[in-house]
């Protein structure tokens, strides 16, 4: 084969991720709008508005998730928000171990994170989750770990203490938990979500090796 020719189907071929990347790597925020629709339910969106008039700023994010970016899942716990995490469980009586367990496995500590749900932040709130828990700004930590605890000890309430089904209930929502009989949802992203904040909550608490891989 002509090497020139070789070069160049190189060249095409990295082009596109090329300019993926680059435009993925210049996004300096993320906004969430908040609107009233026809019905008077307010609805929230990270696509920029087209009719600017209906739409209001609700969130900016310092940063925006970088899609190629891939959470690390090794044992290991960012100390980065420790007394906040200590003085939120302390004000709600949540234990911080669990706390830290669901931060991980949420977010990995990350306080920008931005699900493809629409989740946000370190503790990955929902918008309406957000507000209803009188959240100022899910992209502060502070104000993240705060809503996000709060909603966490009232499905230990709900559930009467069942871990378990809190823990399935943060990730798919209580009425899942309530329809399907006070069980633990059928859905193998909640099943795989219970078990591994399990996992890190056991190994925070110091009954597994938390040096090894997961």
């Amino acid at each position: 084969m002509d090497f020139g020719k070789a070069i160049l189907k190189v060249v095409l071929f990295l082009a596109p991720l090329f300019f993926s990347i680059v435009i993925l790597t210049n996004i300096s925020h993320a906004d969430f709008y908040s609107y009233l629709d026809e019905n008077g339910v307010r609805n929230y969106t990270n696509i920029p508005p087209i009719d600017a008039e209906r739409y209001k700023l609700k969130w900016r994010a310092k940063k925006a998730q970088n899609t190629f970016a891939k959470l690390s899942r090794i044992r290991k716990y960012s100390k980065s928000y420790e007394k906040e995490i200590l003085i939120a469980a302390k004000r709600y009586d949540v234990d911080p171990d669990l706390v830290k367990a669901v931060i991980k496995v949420e977010s990995n500590f990350n306080s920008s994170l931005i699900s493809r749900r629409g989740a946000i932040g370190i503790m990955q709130l929902m918008p309406n989750t957000a507000d209803y828990y009188d959240v100022a700004n899910p992209f502060n930590p502070i104000d993240n770990i705060d809503g996000g605890i709060k909603y966490l000890k009232k499905l230990m309430e709900m559930f009467s203490g069942d871990l378990k089904l809190a823990l399935a209930a943060y990730n798919a929502g209580e009425n899942a938990v309530i329809k399907h009989g006070f069980r633990i949802p059928p859905y193998d992203e909640t099943i795989n979500y219970v078990e591994k904040v399990l996992m890190h909550y056991n190994n925070l608490k110091g009954s597994v090796d938390i040096t090894t891989s997961q």
